[in-house]
């Protein structure tokens, strides 16, 4: 296994955190990188925003794949669309990159930040901050705000582009075969990319 560089914003003592993944490709290469820094990583798949249902179900099952691979535990969120769309279509104009998806961000990340509580997880991060496709300062925002809602909780602002990572990333989708998606994955971003 290629060691990976340290990555310098690690918060002193951490030894397990709560990951968001968006999807295994993103998660894979900050999975090993963790792992292999002494970070046990919960994985959290919480993401009602992709659409369709099949497109969301096999984003599911490559992450749960990865995670079983690794023998890490993996957690299955909530997948309810129509909720997700009724708390962001008011915003279904704004362009990819816009407030739309900080909002998406944030509801994304206040259910992780619940679930790293109910864990007993001070902190947690989050796989979105690995995509070039997104913006760091709406996913530090984001996150920021999380960490608000849920009252002992610290939101882990990591750039996972950094330290060879995004490089990583593209090797592992190839080693382990990853469905790679060309897409955010709500209906609003298909067309976008």
């Amino acid at each position: 296994m290629k060691k990976i560089p340290i990555i310098e914003e690690v918060p002193a003592g951490l030894s397990s955190v709560l990951l968001h993944a968006c999807c295994a490709p993103c998660s894979s290469a900050i999975v090993e990188w963790m792992l292999q820094h002494g970070i046990h990583p919960i994985v959290f798949y919480f993401n009602p925003n992709i659409y369709p249902l099949q497109e969301y179900e096999t984003r599911k099952q490559e992450s749960k794949r990865h995670a079983e691979s690794l023998g890490i535990t993996w957690i299955d969120g909530d997948y309810d669309h129509t909720a997700w769309l009724d708390r962001v279509c008011h915003l279904k104009d704004e362009p990819e990159r816009g407030s739309r998806c900080e909002l998406c961000f944030t509801l994304r990340l206040t259910a992780a930040a619940r679930q790293a509580r109910q864990l007993g997880l001070e902190y947690f991060t989050t796989t979105l901050a690995s995509s070039r496709w997104k913006r760091l300062d709406q996913i530090c925002r984001a996150g920021q705000a999380a960490q608000q809602a849920v009252p002992g909780t610290t939101f882990w602002a990591q750039n996972w582009r950094k330290g060879g990572l995004q490089e990583r990333r593209n090797q592992l989708l190839r080693e382990y075969g990853f469905y790679n998606q060309q897409y955010c994955g709500c209906e609003f971003s298909i067309n976008n990319h």
